[in-house]
């Protein structure tokens, strides 16, 4: 896409502290008033799945040292305008000055936005010369700052599928409770139903959590988040945005059976930044760097964490401890092809001493390596082909470690049709070789080791698909993507097939509303009951689990630039593995390794936001759902049920770089599931008893310096989540409180 990013400054305007230009007395009696001169200003890219020209018109507070003090728009409509009101914080200018002396000002500033002839596939090269793509541009030549024309620049985007909720990178750093980590906003979407508050674990429109696949650039990873309610597993600055999809996802995302989430790197960029940050309990940094003459960049990051020495403190014989670490280099060899690699990987430890020992009460890694070839055959068509490595290991407890070592490969093609279509397809294969080993001093013929072994046996499980889609585009208000995968899937001498067709749609009734369906088919393998590392059961000969989902709603652009999503939801489940869900206290649910359930959820989601990066900025999040499930002809509520699921955040800028926030979680309660050791639980209920209502209140404060001219910062930032202390209550157990604060220092340049 090309974004035209034109800056005048068409009046100054009356503040306290600098009287306004227009307004000034006679040439014989007016000192001498020279106004805001722009120097330093990078590119604002045009924003990810917009569509159409736009131009913002922005009111900038400039400040003695020429910083941009406040941001506020005057007039434009989102995306572009959150895009450019971000955008425009990094700029920095002359000050005005009067008789000589700086002064504060206050300019209106313009911005036009204008959509390409065609949009470029996504995964083409990105070479600065002649199709420049994905890179972010480096600043503009200060003489070409002057100029009133239109600069062009060429940027990678997409539009977002039907129904995707996406918060971006700035947004999050403004969420109370996410600690600035995009990954951790995902509970505050509609259509999310939490385990328990805090846990990085859910359940999507009644999908379970062993359900939801998780991928970061298009590579598939077991989790995102630390242990114990850590952080992300990749540092947040490069992480451009997240897109959740609950539902009737594209075509390329296959072999799961709930909703998506999905973490978008950061484009390469040539030019030295970076940012890193220090808190109570971890520590981390990422920086990046061109080389070659631009031809290449590198770029490094990694967190580390030093809780284990507080809890020291606190619980003498608790050791939790976790690291990660992500490293990327990209390379032109040309203006038509650009090779990447990209690793990263986590591990994470939760131990215990016993006794002068060190007892393992779980610990897991993970590590990646994608290698790819970007290849552009012309400005309408390209090619990705990439190759991942991967190893996944679980230690639970001291009985058994799990491995899985990954193997795969993957091919995407994408062909515009000039405006009316995009031609989207690929393939990709994956091998996953599950092996374990046991401690010695553990009986291999004990039950529970038996069962486990069954469960979870030595063997290499392959999966292979094929998947297509075209992004239609017959009218102006007519937008069409049909879609199918297929997929085969083997374990030992087992083999099963699937076929996924899949179709999103999006109507502009008008310039305010919009209506959206998507409606879909998926499958996946057996899952065990929470995304864990090495761990995935043996029981394909029970057939593959599947969804039917199917959404319908619509999206309202309203005044102030608030924007508003309706939508309904129904998905039906059939052969789910889910052993949370389909819990009724039986003592004998879990003497089969593999119980199969039927289910269904239906429900109403209201998401309304004004973006977090605005001086007040804030979103309601509700969902209103029913999950059931079935088992052996009995009906009844899903045990992770329920009925009502809210959040509330508001975040303000209180003005002089102070930002204030505060987001506001509340959910009722799910079925009471009574346990009775070896007697017979009551019958599983389609009306149950529930456990009490939850509720938490998270809070966020930040104080922002500008370095310089440059566009260094630095940030002090105090945040807590479940500021109020509130306890949950599991199955009439109660839990936590779980409360963490947070105070640290951020920076970057």
């Amino acid at each position: 896409m090309v974004a035209a990013a034109a800056a005048t400054a068409a009046a100054l305007l009356a503040t306290s502290a600098a009287p306004s230009i227009a307004a000034a007395q006679p040439a014989a009696a007016a000192p001498k008033l020279v106004p805001p001169k722009l120097v330093h200003a990078p590119d604002v890219p045009y924003p990810a799945g917009a569509t159409g020209d736009a131009e913002i018109v922005l009111e900038l507070l400039i400040d003695e040292k020429g910083e941009v003090a406040s941001v506020r728009v005057e007039s434009g409509d989102e995306p572009f305008a959150a895009q450019a009101a971000e955008g425009a914080k990094s700029f920095r200018f002359e000050p005005a000055t009067r008789e000589g002396a700086p002064m504060k000002a206050k300019i209106r500033y313009k911005l036009s936005f204008k959509q390409p002839a065609a949009e470029p596939p996504k995964p083409a090269p990105e070479p600065p010369k002649p199709a420049p793509a994905a890179p972010a541009p480096a600043p503009k030549p200060k003489s070409a700052l002057k100029s009133s024309e239109p600069t062009e620049i060429t940027v990678l985007g997409e539009k977002p599928a039907p129904t995707v909720s996406t918060f971006s990178r700035a947004e999050v750093r403004e969420l109370p409770g996410a600690f600035g980590d995009p990954f951790r906003a995902i509970e505050s979407l509609p259509g999310v139903t939490p385990i328990v508050s805090g846990l990085p674990f859910f359940f999507v429109r009644g999908a379970p959590p062993g359900n939801v696949g998780y991928f970061l650039d298009g590579v598939r990873v077991p989790y995102l988040y630390h242990v114990a309610l850590g952080p992300s597993v990749i540092h947040p600055g490069m992480v451009d945005r997240v897109d959740l999809y609950p539902g009737g996802y594209p075509a390329r995302f296959g072999r799961f059976a709930g909703g998506i989430v999905s973490g978008e790197a950061t484009a390469p960029v040539t030019r030295a930044h970076g940012e890193g940050n220090i808190r109570l309990f971890d520590a981390g940094a990422m920086v990046e760097t061109g080389f070659a003459g631009g031809k290449g960049t590198v770029l490094l990051g990694g967190r580390y964490s030093y809780t284990a020495a507080l809890l020291s403190l606190i619980a003498k014989n608790t050791i939790l401890d976790y690291r990660d670490f992500q490293a990327r280099v990209t390379y032109d060899l040309g203006p038509k092809d650009r090779i990447t690699a990209f690793a990263f990987g986590a591990f994470d430890l939760l131990a215990e001493r016993q006794q002068g020992t060190v007892a393992t009460l779980f610990g897991s890694e993970f590590y990646r390596l994608d290698m790819r070839w970007d290849h552009a055959f012309s400005e309408a068509s390209a090619m990705r082909w990439a190759v991942t490595l991967g190893f996944d290991q679980t230690k639970l407890g001291e009985t058994r470690n799990v491995q899985d070592r990954i193997l795969g490969t993957r091919v995407e093609l994408r062909h515009a049709f000039g405006k009316g279509a995009l031609l989207r397809g690929g393939a990709d294969v994956t091998t996953d070789a599950y092996s374990a080993t046991r401690p010695r001093f553990i009986d291999p013929e004990s039950p529970d080791m038996l069962r486990t072994e069954q469960l979870f046996p030595p063997r290499t499980d392959f999966a292979g698909g094929v998947w297509a889609d075209v992004l239609f585009t017959p009218s102006p208000i007519v937008e069409i993507t049909p879609g199918v995968r297929a997929d085969v899937f083997r374990q030992g001498t087992v083999t099963k097939g699937a076929i996924d067709p899949r179709i999103s749609a999006r109507f502009k009734v008008s310039d305010r509303v919009k209506i959206v369906h998507a409606y879909g088919i998926a499958h996946q393998a057996p899952s065990f009951v929470v995304p864990v590392p090495g761990l995935a059961p043996a029981s394909l000969a029970n057939g593959l689990q599947s969804a039917w989902q199917a959404s319908a709603g619509v999206e309202l652009t309203l005044p102030e630039d608030i924007h508003a999503t309706a939508t309904a939801f129904y998905n039906a489940f059939f052969d789910m593995t889910d052993a949370i869900g389909s819990s009724t206290g039986s003592p004998q649910e879990g003497a089969t390794a593999d119980r199969r359930s039927r289910g269904r959820a239906v429900g109403f989601e209201l998401f309304i936001r004004r973006r977090l990066t605005k001086r007040l900025g804030g979103f309601i999040s509700y969902t209103l759902s029913r999950s059931t499930r079935e088992i052996d002809g009995q009906t009844f509520v899903a045990s992770f049920d329920r009925t009502h699921v809210a959040s509330a955040a508001l975040a303000y800028d209180l003005g002089k770089r102070w930002r204030i926030g505060s987001r506001f979680t509340f959910y009722t309660g799910a079925p009471v599931i009574e346990r009775s050791g070896g007697l017979i639980p009551p019958p599983p209920t389609l009306t149950p008893d529930r456990d009490p209502p939850f509720y938490r209140l998270d809070v966020r404060l930040e104080k922002r310096w500008m370095l310089g001219s440059s566009g260094a910062w630095i940030s002090f930032v105090a945040e807590m989540l479940n500021a109020t202390l509130h306890k949950e209550t599991i199955s009439g157990r109660t839990i936590g409180p779980v409360s963490i604060p947070s105070v640290g220092v951020e920076g970057g340049f």
